[in-house]
């Protein structure tokens, strides 16, 4: 009997034993493993992704330049694909058939994908090719249609400036909980600076499906969904006419044009040639392929832009900024005189200038270009110390430069903007680094006329152009006017006026000194009939070939709305191309056409040809 009890209490104990094992088991997979609470989420509750409409991008006069463009996404439940028409099916999506079988089957041993729940069969479906498929989509089962939005440009303008979309990468994906695989975000230009606002906000549809995966109700009957908010709509700065004509005028040529509103510190256009037609580059297909043209065109180098990131030297039109700052440190006086005898000689070493009437005066010098002035006049800044000090006098010229803008960025609301060069007092210890002989201002004297070591970007040029139409202060140059909505603000620091540190009284006899250059000096072709044009010429000198043009300006002198740089690469003389240039496209902003008098120098510009 007593045996018998004890066989009973062992049974029970072992039941008991299975039994709590049971339930560890079953408690440990439902509340402790996640994998299987995964799976069985999947096979019965789908969240669908409702991708937000994309800020749309407008020009300052709100003419449309981005909008988006509806392209489909293919998915695909493997179970509830039979078989099929395959050659009928990859005819339609122009496709192959190799690639139906490999975007068919996936590595269903992974977790990212289930045979019962939807996985993106094809993406980036040309509405056209779509059209034709949908047609016959009810003889294709399993196969499920979806819409995205790319970005579409009406115009064949601003590529630089507006940037291109792309899908996010691994580093993205890991950095920011905002994006998920396969989502689209701007990779370049204003559609990465301002992608935080353009992108909207996703909204979500939680949907019950049944074991094979098909689509039985909205859960908790939509109560727990959300729409997805638009992206707000940027108006730029940008003048699309003013931007057209000067993507016009530089065919054929390689440079950058940047034009900027004085008062305001707005980017009016920002042209580098050669460019691109933006639609290239929007999401498709053949993306990849025009993506591969651009890139390997290493002679034109379309994707570089030369307005923010090539470096040149600006060649004479510094000569208005030296002279600024020689007065203010009161090392120059306006009314200097400097003998030029057509050039300028230091012990064994002769410089050329140009053969003109006498310098008497910083007017006469800026007028004619003199270099033999402009030696001397850095000279007296490098010096101010003395002969044997310059590094004193070189620290004082770089402060003031960099308060123009110069050897750094000026912050533009653009991800890759260059800063240029400015050679310190440090470059040149480095450079000649001798114990027997320092470096002494007769070294370094060519960067007086914008040359040597000094290296500036085009719209660094533009913005110098400004400071000198505003007599000292400048906006920080930005590409956003505003947006459609009324409580989104541009950023705040493009609303600061920034002083560069020099008095109101030194800029008469410099605006005159470019006045007297568009009107009869080494600028006049820059000069239009009606509009007061104050500018500056200069020649880039190339050692690898012929020399660059170079023209800065603004007008009206007297309540100025455009300032602008011009830098033709490998034109010459900057007066001959990059003057005209400049003055045609005064013209074209401030009367909104061209006058019959500029029309000759028109034909002659766009017949021109330097490819």
């Amino acid at each position: 009997m007593k045996q018998q009890v004890g066989r009973n209490t062992i049974i029970i104990l072992f039941c008991l034993i299975c039994f709590s094992s049971l339930i560890i088991k079953a408690g440990q997979l439902q509340l402790l493993d996640r994998r299987y609470a995964e799976i069985a989420q999947r096979t019965t509750l789908d969240k669908l992704t409702l991708y937000p409409s994309r800020g749309l991008i407008f020009d300052r006069n709100k003419e449309l330049l981005v909008f988006n463009n509806p392209v489909y996404e293919l998915k695909a439940i493997y179970n509830q694909v039979p078989e099929i028409d395959t050659s009928l099916f990859c005819s339609l999506l122009e496709i192959e058939e190799e690639t139906f079988v490999e975007n068919l089957n996936k590595d269903w041993s992974s977790r990212q994908f289930s045979k019962s729940t939807p996985f993106v069969f094809l993406s980036k479906i040309d509405p056209e090719v779509f059209s034709r498929f949908q047609e016959f989509l009810h003889e294709f089962p399993g196969f499920y249609p979806s819409i995205r939005n790319i970005r579409s440009y009406p115009h064949q303008n601003a590529a630089h400036m507006l940037g291109y979309m792309g899908e996010v990468d691994r580093k993205v994906l890991e950095d920011s909980i905002q994006y998920h695989l396969g989502d689209y975000i701007g990779k370049t230009g204003l559609e990465k600076t301002y992608e935080y606002l353009l992108r909207g906000k996703k909204g979500y549809k939680y949907v019950l499906k049944d074991n094979f995966g098909r689509e039985v109700a909205s859960l908790d009957q939509g109560s727990l969904d959300s729409f997805p908010e638009s992206g707000f709509d940027l108006i730029s700065t940008l003048d699309l006419e003013l931007q057209k004509y000067g993507e016009e005028l530089m065919q054929g040529k390689r440079g950058s044009i940047v034009a900027i509103e004085p008062k305001t510190g707005e980017i009016l256009s920002w042209i580098s040639s050669p460019n691109y037609d933006p639609n290239s580059l929007k999401l498709g297909n053949k993306r990849g392929e025009n993506f591969k043209n651009l890139y390997q065109d290493t002679i034109n180098k379309p994707f570089l832009d030369r307005a923010i990131n090539a470096k040149y030297p600006p060649g004479s039109i510094f000569k208005p900024i030296l002279s600024l700052i020689a007065f203010q440190e009161g090392v120059s006086k306006p009314s200097d005189y400097i003998p030029c005898n057509g050039y300028y000689q230091y012990k064994t070493f002769t410089y050329k200038c140009h053969e003109h009437t006498p310098t008497s005066n910083v007017k006469i010098a800026l007028q004619h270009s003199c270099n033999s002035y402009f030696f001397d006049m850095v000279r007296d800044v490098v010096e101010m110390e003395g002969f044997d000090n310059p590094e004193i006098g070189l620290t004082t010229l770089n402060r003031y430069l960099s308060n123009f803008g110069l050897g750094r960025p000026l912050g533009i609301d653009h991800w890759n903007e260059g800063k240029g060069f400015v050679p310190t007092p440090a470059f040149y210890n480095k450079l000649y680094d001798d114990p027997h002989s320092r470096w002494k201002s007769t070294y370094i004297m060519s960067i007086g006329i914008g040359q040597g070591e000094l290296e500036l970007t085009t719209i660094q040029m533009a913005n110098l152009a400004a400071i000198l139409a505003n007599k000292g202060h400048y906006y920080t140059p930005h590409l956003v006017k505003g947006f459609a909505e009324s409580n989104q603000r541009i950023p705040d620091r493009f609303n600061v006026k920034r002083e560069v540190g020099i008095d109101l009284e030194h800029f008469d006899p410099v605006w005159e000194g470019m006045r007297r250059t568009v009107q009869y000096g080494t600028g006049y072709l820059a000069n239009v009939p009606g509009i007061s044009i104050l500018g500056k010429t200069g020649t880039s000198q190339n050692p690898f070939g012929k020399d660059h043009a170079v023209f800065f300006a603004f007008a009206p002198a007297e309540d100025p709305k455009i300032a602008i740089a011009v830098y033709v690469e490998n034109a010459g003389f900057g007066g001959d191309l990059a003057a005209p240039i400049a003055g045609l496209m005064i013209e074209k902003y401030i009367k909104r056409a061209i006058s019959p008098f500029m029309k000759n120098k028109e034909a002659i510009i766009l017949a021109k040809n330097l490819l």
